[in-house]
């Protein structure tokens, strides 16, 4: 009995790899095996940066919520703890977003706290 090989299925998983890699430079978007190693790679850096990523955001809004503190005299860490202890259910996303585009509302929130 001859041997059964299954090209269909083969042949789909590198396809599916190579649509992948498409936009890659080089040898990377057509060859098999190299681009392989480069939508594995490139897929470890994608999960690795979606954390990465609600970091930076966090970062961001922490130094926009103290610049905008630190204009009525208050340090971001103060502000912070105001913020808890009155009850202000505003996140860090809302409150950066005060501080940059609606300066009156940031500065109401300021003398709520104060």
């Amino acid at each position: 009995m001859p041997r059964s090989v299954n090209s269909v299925a083969k042949r789909a998983r590198r396809k599916k790899i190579l649509k992948q890699a498409k936009g890659y430079f080089g040898r990377r978007k057509n060859v098999y095996t190299v681009a392989k190693n480069a939508v594995e790679k490139a897929m470890s850096y994608a999960y690795r940066d979606r954390k990465n990523n609600k970091r930076n955001f966090r970062s961001l809004w922490i130094t926009r919520i103290n610049a905008g503190a630190r204009q009525y005299g208050m340090s971001y860490s103060q502000f912070m703890g105001k913020v808890k202890a009155n009850n202000i259910e505003l996140n860090r996303k809302v409150l950066a977003d005060l501080a940059m585009n609606n300066p009156e509302a940031f500065k109401a929130v300021v003398d709520k706290i104060k």
